[in-house]
């Protein structure tokens, strides 16, 4: 499957039917997504390999990596809303692709992920809330990815960038990628006034040392 061919594929997929403002919810573009994917795949993240999307929301992240050849999927997220659009993804995924990895959704609160809450992972995909609706969500689902693996790919806010490589290196976790995007933030919340928003968003591949 080309880059092309996944963005494509990705796109098909549902996003959220109403958004909810306090979780932030809003769906991850399907082009940069799949430079993301697509990028970690060369390096060997992906293919055989077991992944964790966390804050999976209705499913995009986790799903390309299945696309891509994952042995096993996890998708953890807190809304059940979600969860029913993400299951719809999957069946859909599953009529059109033989798709063989194991696939697990885990419906919690990422605050209650604690060291082998889940079986540690090969890789930690997320795009996770910027923090703005609830402080410091964006580092808590980055400490969170720290604990599930030792490869953590994850999108923030590119003005945090000196935060988050900081944290990182806290962390014992290097920068071994770093991508910087024009992110189409769709109108979905109440304070979205744009039909479209570009928003500065970043995406880091991190390594624990």
């Amino acid at each position: 499957m080309s880059k092309q061919t996944l963005a494509f594929e990705l796109s098909k997929f549902k996003v959220f039917d109403d958004a909810k403002q306090n979780l932030e919810q809003y769906s991850t573009d399907s082009e940069i997504a799949a430079s993301i994917l697509w990028d970690a795949q060369m390096q060997g993240w992906i293919k055989d390999k077991s992944v964790i999307d966390l804050g999976a929301g209705t499913g995009i992240l986790g799903i390309g990596c299945l696309l891509l050849g994952a042995k096993k999927v996890t998708f953890v997220e807190i809304d059940s809303d979600s969860i029913n659009i993400l299951k719809e993804n999957l069946e859909e995924l599953k009529e059109k692709f033989d798709i063989t990895a194991e696939i697990v959704i885990e419906n919690t609160d990422i605050k209650n992920i604690e060291d082998k809450t889940f079986e540690k992972a090969d890789v930690v995909i997320q795009n996770p809330p910027f923090g703005t609706q609830e402080k410091n969500m964006d580092s808590l689902f980055l400490e969170k990815a720290m604990i599930l693996a030792d490869k953590v790919i994850t999108m923030h806010k590119t003005v945090t960038k000196e935060f988050i490589d900081n944290f990182s290196a806290k962390h014992n976790f290097q920068v071994f990628r770093y991508y910087h995007y024009n992110y189409p933030l769709k109108m979905s919340l109440p304070q979205h006034k744009k039909t479209i928003e570009y928003i500065k968003v970043s995406c880091w591949l991190l390594v624990k040392d």
